[in-house]
């Protein structure tokens, strides 16, 4: 059997991590498509070291463009490399340009589609990521969905063939990958900072970067609280604060170039408190118990915030001050968060093995339904 995988951006490194190795323990031969979506050497080579991934077969070399024009030059490359050799399946992951392209080229072609964090919905069609989910899931055979949630948002499309949930492969890794963070230097101390007594922040997506005004606030908020906050610098938004004339360090900001992925889950693991707008960060949050502040008004990963270890702030100063006021007066004893339904991670997530779930109902004879 082989399978085409196409990947481009950190988170999705990330998840196909513990599919490969899960894949290749079946004999499964997997060519990985490496778009060029994140060129970045630091949010890209890195990772591939770090988690063990094996190198791409095709680097596409891509690039930073406008939204159409990304997305059409990946199609057409892929399209060249699908045509010689059908795959049986074309494997995508998350809601990056990566995914949609890889899933319009196969589609194009017959080929089978198979989507990784199928159904996650914000409802926000203003997002570029949430048109990449809603056609990719409309163009995939296999969607393996990581929550019931996520289940019951394919339901109320009308999509019930070939929907499996699974659990989330981002959970598996970070059970993994935290394994191997603990066996490397501990980056709290080239930092100077300790255990619980520091915020770790992440702001990158073009809402919260591309209104100077906008981030002049999330800056602002940063900068004010009462203990250093840790920021690794997206390149986006370290240009964005260049741009705007804001200085990246200033206050309680702590800026430092983008994290290792084994750095930023022991940042993670050992904050007060994360601020964020990443969706994968947020359940990184949740996976280690760690309040999460968001700055977006909707989320994808609707389970955090039922749980409540999530909480929504946007940019709105008065809804932020509240949640950092929730966060200290936390005695640690359950969610800082009201809670709509508790739920442990395993519940929420699975138990550490959506890869072999995956990869299960990839190599599953196709006589048999998926």
């Amino acid at each position: 059997m082989h399978i085409v995988t196409v990947v481009g951006a950190r988170p999705q490194f990330v998840k196909a991590a513990p599919v490969s190795r899960a894949l290749a323990a079946r004999g499964v031969r997997e060519t990985l498509v490496h778009t060029g979506q994140h060129y970045d050497p630091r949010l890209s080579d890195v990772f591939f070291e770090q988690l063990e991934l094996r190198r791409p077969g095709h680097h596409l070399g891509i690039g930073s463009h406008p939204h159409g024009a990304q997305t059409g030059r990946m199609l057409e490359a892929i399209e060249a490399l699908l045509l010689p050799d059908r795959p049986e399946w074309l494997l995508v992951y998350g809601d990056t340009n990566s995914t949609l392209a890889g899933a319009l080229a196969a589609a194009k072609l017959a080929i089978p589609v198979a989507h990784v964090e199928a159904g996650l919905r914000s409802f926000n069609r203003a997002m570029p990521e949430e048109i990449n989910r809603v056609l990719t899931d409309h163009l995939s055979r296999l969607l393996l969905c990581p929550t019931e949630a996520a289940v019951a948002n394919l339901a109320a499309e009308g999509i019930a063939s070939g929907v499996h949930r699974v659990g989330d492969v981002m959970y598996d890794s970070v059970l993994h990958n935290a394994r191997l963070a603990e066996q490397k230097a501990n980056p709290l101390e080239a930092l100077d900072i300790t255990p619980r007594n520091y915020y770790l922040a992440t702001v990158h997506r073009p809402r919260n970067t591309d209104d100077p005004q906008r981030l002049a606030t999330l800056m602002g908020l940063l900068a004010d609280m009462d203990a250093p906050v840790v920021i690794p610098l997206h390149p986006r938004t370290a240009h964005a604060l260049e741009a705007a004339g804001l200085p990246a360090n200033h206050g309680a900001r702590r800026a430092t170039d983008p994290a290792a992925y084994l750095d930023m889950l022991l940042l993670e693991r050992d904050a007060r408190a994360i601020i964020t707008d990443s969706g994968g960060v947020q359940k990184e949050a949740c996976f280690f118990s760690v309040p999460c502040v968001t700055l977006r008004a909707e989320t994808e990963w609707v389970e955090t915030v039922e749980a409540g270890w999530n909480i929504l702030v946007d940019a709105n100063p008065e809804r932020f001050a509240s949640a950092i006021a929730a966060i200290a007066s936390w005695d640690g004893d359950g969610p800082p968060f009201p809670a709509a339904a508790l739920a442990d991670v395993c519940a929420l997530y699975g138990s550490g093995r959506a890869a072999e779930a995956v990869a299960d109902l990839l190599v599953r004879p196709p006589s048999e339904p998926a």
